[in-house]
């Protein structure tokens, strides 16, 4: 392997890299925050909204069923805006970002709504406040069950990664299109698929430590 195919392989690795790891940044934290509010706004919640409930539902849903390719197309005007340009890393975290927000939303809000309807009346009982409710006992009980859901989104997001980097996202999938599709290097193909095996069973196996280190109940 010839040094300048070397930098460019770490430097693809190091694109997707970050669009995977901003991507995920902005998916948790916007997911985590929606699926609190579809939580407790749900009937029979902590806080019970059905209006406010049902919309955000029914949004979530919309942008599920949505198709990464169209998705990514479709927010080209909204990704302009934001970032500047259309092209590179940068450009594909707001595509990404929009597809796995509802997804991780929709994760940790079947892990909240799994926790044992008697650990909230005990903490009612005790007098805790509905946002104690959430970060002492919801939260944490979830745990578990939310880091598996990080595992699946960071994988579900090197994959859809790989489809950016195909249209102008860079990455290791604009190089795999670039280098080994267009041009006939099948060493370069086969290289990408073995660095992106690499890097989804490193982070499901990290993903399946935590998930164990974090569950109290085993």
């Amino acid at each position: 392997m010839s040094p300048t195919l070397a930098d460019r392989y770490v430097q693809a690795l190091l694109q997707t890299l970050l669009m995977v790891g901003a991507s995920m940044l902005i998916a948790i934290v916007a997911g985590m925050l929606l699926a609190i509010v579809l939580t407790l706004s749900a009937p029979g919640g902590l806080y019970p909204r059905p209006l406010l409930h049902k919309t955000l539902s029914t949004a979530i849903n919309m942008f599920r069923a949505i198709p990464f390719i169209i998705l990514l197309v479709a927010l080209l005007p909204v990704t302009r805006f934001i970032v500047g340009t259309t092209l590179g890393a940068w450009a594909a975290v707001v595509p990404l970002s929009a597809n796995l927000i509802p997804f991780f939303a929709r994760i940790v809000q079947v892990n909240l709504g799994g926790v044992e309807p008697g650990l909230i009346e005990a903490a009612r009982a005790m007098g805790c406040k509905r946002l104690q409710i959430v970060r002492h006992v919801l939260l944490p009980e979830a745990l578990p069950g939310i880091l598996g859901g990080v595992t699946v989104t960071a994988i579900a997001m090197i994959d859809m990664s790989a489809m950016a980097g195909a249209v102008g996202g860079g990455g290791l999938g604009d190089m795999a299109i670039r280098y080994g599709y267009e041009r006939y290097e099948t060493q370069v193909m086969v290289v990408v698929i073995f660095i992106l095996v690499a890097l989804v069973s490193v982070i499901q196996l990290a993903g399946e430590f935590f998930t164990r280190r974090f569950d109290h109940k085993h």
